[in-house]
C-alpha cells in the first residue's frame, strides 16, 4: 500500500483519460497498477485510490460496520461505490463518464494527495476553493495542539 504525496496538474483528453504524472507513478513502482475512483462524500471531487489501499479501506469498514444495521449498510454502499480502472500502456487512466459529470470538468485537473488516496479536482473548482480565506494555523492548533501538549506532559 503506497503513501501518495504531492500535488500534480493534468489534462483530460476527449476520451476522459489523463496521464498519471511521473512523480506519482514513481511512488507506485512495483505496486499493482489498478486503481479505484469513487466520488468524495466531502467535496465536489473524486478520490483516486490504489486498489490495495481501497481493498484495505473496505475491509476495515466491513469490520467496523454492522451488516444488520440499515444505516451501516447504506454507509458501506456509498463508501464502496467506486470503479476499478487500470493504467493503459501510455500510463493513462480513464475517469468513467458519470464521475466526470460529477466534477463537471472540462480539461484541466488537479491531483491532490491526502496520503491514503488522491483527490481529483476540476482545476477551476479547486482554484475557487483555495480563494476561501481560512486560518489553518488556528484550526490546526485547536484540533491538534492539545495532542502535542498532552505528549509533553
Amino acid at each position: 500500500m503506497s503513501l501518495l504525496i504531492g500535488i500534480e496538474y493534468c489534462k483530460l483528453d476527449s476520451n476522459g483519460r489523463f496521464k498519471l504524472p511521473i512523480a506519482i507513478k514513481k511512488q507506485l513502482e512495483g505496486d499493482d497498477c489498478r486503481f479505484v475512483i469513487r466520488p468524495s462524500i466531502y467535496a465536489e471531487c473524486l478520490e483516486l485510490w490504489t486498489y490495495a489501499s481501497f481493498e484495505a479501506e473496505i475491509a476495515q469498514l466491513q469490520k467496523e460496520l454492522n451488516p444488520y444495521s440499515i444505516e451501516d449498510r447504506k454507509m458501506l454502499r456509498v463508501l464502496s461505490a467506486g470503479n476499478i480502472v487500470e493504467m493503459d500502456s501510455s500510463d493513462r487512466l480513464v475517469i468513467p463518464g458519470e464521475q466526470r459529470e460529477r466534477i463537471k470538468t472540462s480539461k484541466d485537473l488537479v491531483l491532490l494527495s491526502t496520503g491514503k488516496f488522491m483527490e481529483i479536482w476540476d482545476h477551476d473548482t479547486y482554484s475557487q476553493l483555495n480563494k476561501e480565506v481560512t486560518n489553518y494555523a488556528v484550526k490546526v492548533d485547536e484540533r491538534l495542539g492539545r495532542i502535542s501538549n498532552a505528549a509533553e506532559s
